[in-house]
């Protein structure tokens, strides 16, 4: 198998890192009086990550010569699964349409509330985490041996967040948060975990149970996003790169979507270039919704890649 590119997972270091992170806990209140914008306050030993690496073969060679996506194409991550007991697995991509098996990549996320990748220098590879905390703290995470940033307070008010790439039309992932009242709200991102303040998408986000996106799904460059509503029907938004009306009118991509009970984007699973979608159903199989690139029709039919057990998780990224 061609190693495209690998993350390398650095776990050296790792137990001296929580030990420090517990004796870190013990500051935090002190630190958060002061107003240190690095302090994350917890009651708890705070949540470890550790990116998998990603070895794959692509399809298409001459596309993937360098290290540094080419403009257009879809992040390649890992799909991370948090379990009942707090710890988190990651899958990389098999290079095959599929996953590898599945990979410890942290512990004590048991109570935090929502998590999503995010690739700060447009590379093409998440190269952090946002994840809310039980406390409503947004935080950004590189794992390893770096301290955990403190982005903000207040994000309790939020149903569901996530980053669906770069929709702000600048170089960094943007950040997307659906509020109590069913209003959508981007946060467009620095390039170092860091976000602006917030500007309004639109209201009546509320019909829908899932709203994701990780890319380009219709072949103009632009990151789009797909709405689940609670009729099962699945929706388009096509990105128009514009961050003060991000998102076209949508148009529907088909029903029957109320069989699954969660529809997640983290970018090329395929290795084609082009985003894809990742569903569980409600027996816990897993299955892969490859992008087309064609705003028309853009997933080609499913495809299992799990058999189950997927149920598993309480989160899933």
């Amino acid at each position: 198998m061609t190693n495209w590119r690998t993350h390398v997972v650095n776990s050296s270091g790792l137990n001296a890192r929580r030990l420090a992170r517990a004796t870190a806990a013990a500051l935090t209140a002190a630190l958060v009086a002061t107003g240190a914008s690095s302090a994350v306050a917890a009651d708890q030993p705070a949540p470890t990550y550790t990116r998998p690496s990603v070895d794959v073969k692509p399809s298409g060679v001459s596309k993937y010569t360098g290290s540094t996506a080419l403009p257009g194409d879809a992040q390649v991550n890992p799909l991370f699964g948090v379990d009942n007991g707090g710890v988190l697995w990651g899958y990389p991509p098999n290079g095959e349409g599929g996953l590898e098996s599945r990979i410890w990549s942290g512990d004590n996320w048991q109570t935090v509330r929502t998590i999503t990748q995010t690739d700060q220098d447009a590379d093409g590879w998440a190269d952090g985490i946002w994840y809310v905390t039980s406390g409503g703290q947004l935080v950004y995470s590189v794992g390893g041996d770096t301290d955990d940033q403190l982005v903000g307070n207040g994000w309790k008010i939020y149903n569901q967040l996530f980053s669906p790439a770069n929709v702000g039309g600048a170089a960094a992932d943007d950040l997307l948060a659906r509020d109590g009242s069913g209003v959508l709200w981007l946060y467009l991102g620095y390039g170092n975990g860091k976000l602006t303040t917030r500007y309004k998408v639109g209201s009546g986000w509320n019909i829908y149970t899932d709203i994701t996106g990780k890319g380009d799904l219709t072949g103009d460059g632009k990151a789009d996003i797909v709405a689940k509503d609670t009729s099962g029907v699945l929706w388009l938004y096509k990105g128009t790169g514009n961050y003060k009306a991000p998102f076209a009118s949508r148009t529907r991509i088909g029903g029957g979507w109320n069989t699954y009970n969660k529809v997640v984007s983290v970018g090329d699973i395929d290795i084609d270039g082009i985003t894809d979608l990742v569903a569980r159903d409600k027996t816990g199989a897993l299955y892969l919704y490859k992008g087309t690139g064609n705003a028309a029709a853009p997933y080609a039919s499913r495809v299992k890649i799990g058999s189950g057990g997927w149920n598993t998780y309480r989160l899933m990224f």
